[in-house]
């Protein structure tokens, strides 16, 4: 690689845009976007425009990527690459050589060259070109020509080469995570940058889902958790229970509030909404900058709150997303209205990995009463019947029970945890600290059953520690590992 050339971080986002049906003023519009928004280098694919045309095209967007500081590529046009002066090539294997390419271009330009095999890469192996494009990897639309690449064989290619690697082909927010480990140095996108509604919202996700993956330089990476539930006065449950669950986790942990509670551990004194604007707000905002690798849901007070999380999530294509199904508190208070229950089943219900509900939710996801552990399983089918994530039912103190029984149900798979009795009035934020726990070991790469078992674990040694703070029902002890105050 020829670093006076191309540095590798210039490949970390290679966007590749085509007019098609785009009107100019969207065309330059979106060069822009996903410029000031992350996109590293530009590539110009204009296989159906004239050469006159293509090199109007080419000096106009030449001024954009100058004035902004980035490289401009043309795709197979060697002499609209050197009558408009950009910095350099991309060719296809069809195409003509790296070779004869490099002795028309000179020295200075950078020669991109698009593999698919093995062979591609040993035939190259002497050319004196900058880096490669792998692909397709996905499946795509505009390469119909192009075999699909496995993550093996791109690995494969990768480690084979010391010339840097792209892959292109389908890569999209949904699957760029899927890439890592590969070896390669960034990514080309196509359509899911410039064919987006918001190609600036859109850069910037990628962007930053890019240099997690792939750029490794630049100080320590820290996998990222969100939690969008309510705030807690007290410390104890809330958000403020999720943020201190997912530091002990070694996790980053970030927060969109949707309420405000006036509490203690002597009860709620009032609760405050947070606009639903703000709670958008807030959502955008993390997810396009800081993209969370598990959310947790927990308070979620009226319809129009459920809906517009919901649709965010969707938007932004959320991953490992753990609901603490909220709806009655253990001793039987209703917390979530009727016409809210309902959003939340049929908003957020689809979007979960896994929900958390304790006995009284539980009943109310089911439609009957429970009082053991059969009908605990039996409601774990009802709600299959529905749902299609992963159901853990809390237990919790069940008059038939000596032990406290949690069930973890999928695809007619039961998992049963059963904990000896712990005698400690103070547990307060119990649920809370759960899901958050499962949704902090899913960011770390973790199972949901494995998450599950190591939450548990968690919340059983945070509840053993047996601090003693409040006049009332206490908070279970976060910090048990650093013993503040707990009796470990």
């Amino acid at each position: 690689m020829n670093t006076t050339r191309i540095k590798k971080r210039d490949l970390l986002l290679y966007g590749v845009i085509s007019k098609g049906g785009l009107s100019w003023e969207e065309y330059f519009q979106k060069i822009e976007q996903s410029i000031d928004a992350g996109v590293t280098i530009i590539q110009l694919r204009e296989k159906n425009m004239d050469t006159d045309s293509f090199i109007k095209l080419g000096k106009k967007v030449k001024k954009i990527t100058d004035k902004k500081g980035i490289k401009l590529i043309i795709n197979d046009n060697i002499g609209v690459c050197k009558e408009i002066d950009c910095e350099g090539v991309h060719i296809g294997q069809g195409d003509i050589s790296p070779t004869e390419a490099r002795k028309i271009l000179g020295e200075d330009k950078i020669i991109g060259l698009s593999i698919q095999t093995r062979e591609h890469l040993d035939k190259s192996i002497d050319s004196d070109i900058d880096y490669y494009g792998v692909g397709a990897v996905f499946a795509t639309t505009t390469k119909l020509d192009a075999d699909n690449v496995s993550y093996s064989d791109l690995k494969a290619l990768s480690l084979g080469s010391k010339i840097p690697m792209v892959a292109i082909g389908g890569i999209n927010r949904s699957n760029i995570l899927k890439l890592e480990g590969t070896g390669i140095a960034g990514v080309a996108v196509v359509s899911a940058i410039y064919g987006a509604e918001d190609t600036y919202k859109e850069s910037k996700i990628l962007f930053n889902l890019a240099k997690k993956t792939f750029f490794k330089g630049g100080g320590k990476e820290m996998n990222t958790v969100l939690t969008i539930a309510g705030s807690d006065s007290s410390g104890g449950a809330g958000i403020q229970a999720d943020l201190k669950t997912f530091t002990m986790h070694n996790t980053f942990g970030m927060s969109v509030i949707t309420a405000i509670t006036a509490q203690n551990t002597t009860g709620v004194r009032s609760i405050q909404n947070i606009n639903k604007e703000i709670i958008e707000d807030q959502i955008d905002a993390v997810f396009e900058d800081i993209y969370p690798m598990a959310v947790k849901i927990g308070m979620v007070s009226n319809t129009e709150i459920i809906k517009i999380i919901s649709k965010k999530l969707r938007n932004y294509d959320a991953k490992n997303i753990v609901l603490d199904t909220v709806m009655v508190s253990t001793s039987g208070h209703t917390l979530l209205e009727k016409e809210a229950r309902e959003t939340l089943v049929d908003e957020l219900l689809p979007l979960a990995s896994i929900i958390t509900p304790n006995l009284p939710e539980a009943e109310i996801l089911c439609g009957f009463e429970i009082t053991n552990e059969d009908e605990m399983k039996k409601a774990c089918q009802k709600i299959s019947s529905y749902y299609k994530g992963y159901i853990l039912i809390k237990g919790g103190h069940l008059e038939t029970s000596k032990k406290a029984i949690d069930i973890l149900y999928k695809d007619g798979k039961y998992e049963i945890f059963e904990n000896d009795f712990i005698d400690n009035k103070n547990t307060h934020g119990t649920g809370c600290t759960l899901s958050s726990a499962i949704a902090a070991n899913l960011a770390l790469g973790g199972s949901v059953e494995e998450s599950v078992k190591k939450a548990k674990n968690y919340v059983y040694s945070a509840i053993s520690s047996k601090i003693d703070l409040g006049n009332g029902k206490g908070p279970i002890d976060h910090m048990y590992k650093f013993n503040l105050g707990g009796k470990n």
